[in-house]
């Protein structure tokens, strides 16, 4: 756990008493960033594995192409335990699947080729194994350890499994029990929703296997839209031992000693994969000689890819302990750019896993040669600027704070992924896809995230990207109405139009109650949001006449607030084609995505200060935020306490809490913000609330633990709330930033001073050019409300209202 308490107090001791003595803040930044040495150690990989957080505890490096990790089984062989693959409470696996997704909430997201030792002979058909009750084993989490890097589990079989990751490929070492049969199940069709082909073939004399597996699927069973393979992967595993024996299984048919196997699962009528269908081989191994050792590598282009990547990563001579050695370095390194002290053990290992689940997508999808399989399904190479084609961009999601961070930390990876979706979208023709998986789009969820996902990576420092080619692209896709615009395909969950109903929104200025999208409200507040990320994408290329016309479009969120909704005032609601207002209720959800009326009213994050103006003024609404965080008895209402309240478990809710700091009253900020901070996150497998989304909500406890948060979608500016730890650097290449917080901790969330640079700064916000060159920020907390500090109107973080005609 790096560092003992004795050890972290003295440095705490040391940094104060310099910076008492005169000393400035980054001659004492030294001291501060020894308190950190070894953040891997604080990572908890089974943080989110419960309760529908979707984490997975499995083997991968930061943004690493290859996710090690098991599959869990709660007994029926077409339905995975958790869209991760993993579920804490599931203690059964029925294999170790090469790739995976953290914390997506509906299934699909890969879990391919998954490998299982069994100590057993392979007499029956594994994929007829519609229980997993023969081919699965069950294990206890006291013989499991999960770490950045690594993962370990002995099974109830007795086999012992260690896995390591590299970025495109990984070991693993299985231990076989004496006197048992040492059987490897790699089962090659079953990925996590099936597959529409897959072969895999043994080559005894070079101890290897290798083969493919076409998949896709992902959310294919909540419509028709998805239920087809874009993917395929391509895999060769290389063994340290001979094979004692060979077989291989197609659906229910078994043959001892075969060699090879070729055939997927196909996808049944409601887009699970068919029972009883599938294939695989089995190679055994003499348990007297002692573990054996699998080296694999991926690739999405070809099997000669795979191995290239296997052989540039993992040579034929490197042991498990030594990529697990490498792995805990890259980890080391990655989580390093951020270094706090201070805070508790639990508090520590909560952020550091949240950090780390924060730097796992979107994913490398490139080779080592720099290959890479398109939208279009033909080959690619990176070029230009471009390092790395990344893939896995759950939009909906990550558009708010995660790419911030990303890119913060990474403007290189941030430049490199801007770049690998617009290669997406000129590859898918000429549409940005909002939930893209591996090199095909799903549509999943609503609005057009890839504007302020762009428009956020090029504020946070990522700015290595063909910004004007993806502005025009952008701007085309907003302008001009497509087919698919006007398609009912996939919805509501995966309409294919990257701007559903389009049409509307040019005639209307809203999406009506009867649409193309999956809610008209909904839709209106994500296509106002992509729009004024669409005018700060324009001001920055020089288009001054698309600047004022996207920032008119993002005004549109006027035409649906209804100022007569309810009793309690008004709210944004569903409305008609013909301007009329359809039956409300603001407890419901027409018209809106996982969520209420109640719940989406305050999503206008770019401008509150108008929102909170057509509510009546300040004091109104400021009373009805008061209400929407607190139930009848005035205690704390967060998450799973009605539709009238925050849920702060799920995206929609997440930018509630700053929305205090825009009014004058940033104490209720810090106070909310602590409260979710201190309640809804721990160091347990149920600590994340919600899905993580990719890393999503992960993402917003640690722009919330370090005492800010980009809430502003596609600008640099920084909302304040406080930090968690006393000290924190983020070390970043155009500047660091450096938080100092004496006073912190989990019961002193007020801000009662603060310095910025050495100057006294109250005002609740930082501007984008403290996000852009770094600074230094001195806290002084305490445990009651300065109401006083950051009240001042005038103050207050900016607004951006319509231009006036």
């Amino acid at each position: 756990m790096g560092q003992g308490l004795s050890a972290r107090q003295g440095l705490r001791r040391a940094w104060i008493a310099a910076l008492a003595c005169g000393v400035s803040m980054t001659a004492a930044m030294p001291l501060l960033a020894q308190g950190a040495n070894s953040p891997a150690s604080e990572v908890n990989p089974l943080i989110g594995s419960r309760h529908g957080g979707n984490t997975y505890p499995g083997a991968v490096l930061p943004f690493g192409m290859l996710q090690w990790s098991p599959e869990n089984t709660r007994g029926k062989h077409t339905r995975t335990a958790s869209p991760s693959g993993y579920l804490y409470d599931s203690a059964r696996i029925r294999g170790f699947a090469l790739t995976h997704i953290s914390g997506a909430g509906c299934a699909g997201a890969s879990g391919d080729v998954p490998f299982m030792p069994v100590t057993m002979a392979v007499k029956g058909s594994p994929s007829a194994d519609l229980t997993d009750g023969t081919y699965a084993s069950d294990f206890s989490h006291d013989n499991e350890q999960a770490t950045a890097g690594a993962y370990r589990v002995r099974l109830a079989n007795g086999v012992q499994v260690d896995l390591a990751a590299a970025t495109r490929s990984g070991v693993g070492r299985f231990t076989f029990p004496a006197g048992q049969p040492a059987n490897l199940l790699i089962r090659a069709s079953d990925s996590e929703v099936g597959s529409s082909d897959a072969n895999v073939t043994i080559d005894r004399a070079a101890h290897t296997v290798s083969g493919s597996v076409t998949s896709g699927n992902f959310c294919g069973y909540l419509a028709k839209a998805d239920q087809r393979s874009y993917y395929t992967l391509y895999f060769v595993a290389q063994f340290d031992q001979a094979f004692n024996a060979t077989g291989a299984w197609h659906d229910g048919e078994v043959q001892s000693g075969k060699t090879s196997a070729q055939g997927g699962t196909g996808y049944d009528a409601k887009g699970f994969p068919t029972a009883g269908k599938g294939s695989g081989v089995w190679v055994g191994f003499d348990p007297a000689k002692g573990p054996v050792q699998v080296r694999v590598g991926i690739s999405y282009v070809s099997l000669d890819n795979a191995k290239a990547n296997l052989a540039a990563e993992i040579p034929a001579q490197a042991g498990l302990e030594q990529v697990q050695a490498k792995a805990h370095d890259a980890w080391n390194e990655a989580l390093g750019k951020v270094a706090v002290t201070g805070g508790t053990a639990d508090e520590r290992t909560t952020f550091y896993t949240a950090l780390y689940h924060s730097l796992l997508h979107p994913n490398v999808f490139s080779d080592v040669n720099g290959e890479y399989r398109g939208f279009d399904q033909q080959v690619h190479r990176v070029d230009g600027k471009q390092r790395v084609q990344y893939a896995n961009f759950s939009g909906w999601d990550i558009y708010r704070s995660q790419l911030q961070l990303l890119t913060w930390l990474y403007p290189d990876v941030g430049s490199d992924i801007a770049q690998s979706l617009f290669n997406q979208a000129k590859q898918n023709n000429g549409e940005w896809d909002r939930w893209t998986h591996n090199n095909g789009g799903t549509h999943v969820m609503s609005g057009d995230p890839a504007v302020p996902s762009l428009a956020a990576i090029d504020a946070f420092g990522g700015h290595d990207f063909d910004l004007h080619g993806a502005y025009a692209s952008l701007v085309k896709a907003a302008t001009e109405v497509t087919k698919n615009d006007l398609s009912d395909d996939g919805c509501n969950v995966e309409c294919v139009g990257q701007r559903p109903s389009l049409d509307q929104w040019l005639k209307l200025h809203y999406i009506a109650t009867q649409s193309h999208a999956w809610g008209g409200a909904a839709e209106t507040l994500e296509d106002v949001t992509a729009d004024f990320a669409l005018a700060q994408l324009a001001a920055r290329v020089g288009d001054s006449k698309g600047e004022h016309e996207f920032l008119t479009r993002a005004g549109y969120w006027r035409n649906l607030f209804n100022p007569k909704a309810a009793p309690d005032g008004g709210y944004i609601q569903n409305r008609n084609a013909d301007g009329s207002w359809p039956a409300f209720k603001p407890d419901a959800d027409d018209g809106f995505v996982e969520g209420s009326a109640a719940v989406y009213l305050w999503m206008v994050p770019f401008d509150v200060r108008g929102l909170f103006e057509q509510m009546g003024g300040i004091a109104k609404a400021s009373a009805r935020l008061d209400k929407f965080f607190h139930d009848d008895k005035g205690q704390w209402a967060l998450t799973e306490a009605g539709p009238m309240h925050a849920e702060l478990n799920n995206e929609p809710s997440v930018g509630t809490p700053w929305l205090y700091a825009f009014v004058g009253q940033p104490s209720k900020t810090q106070e909310a913000v602590r409260i979710v901070v201190n309640t809804l996150w721990k160091n347990t497998p149920e600590g994340i609330p919600g899905n993580d989304d990719l890393g999503e909500m992960s993402s917003w406890y640690v722009w919330s633990a370090l005492g800010m948060y980009p809430a502003i979608p596609g600008r640099g500016e920084l909302i304040l709330g406080s930090p968690l730890f006393t000290h924190a650097v983020i070390h970043r290449t155009q500047g660091d930033v450096v938080i100092a917080a004496p006073s912190a901790s989990t019961k002193t969330p007020f801000v009662q001073g603060l310095t910025v640079n050495g100057k006294s700064h109250d005002s609740p916000w930082l501007p984008a050019s403290f996000a852009e060159h770094g600074g230094q920020l001195e806290f002084t907390l305490g445990a009651q409300a300065n109401k006083s500090w950051g009240s001042d109107i005038a103050k207050a973080p900016p607004s951006f209202p319509p231009p006036k005609s």
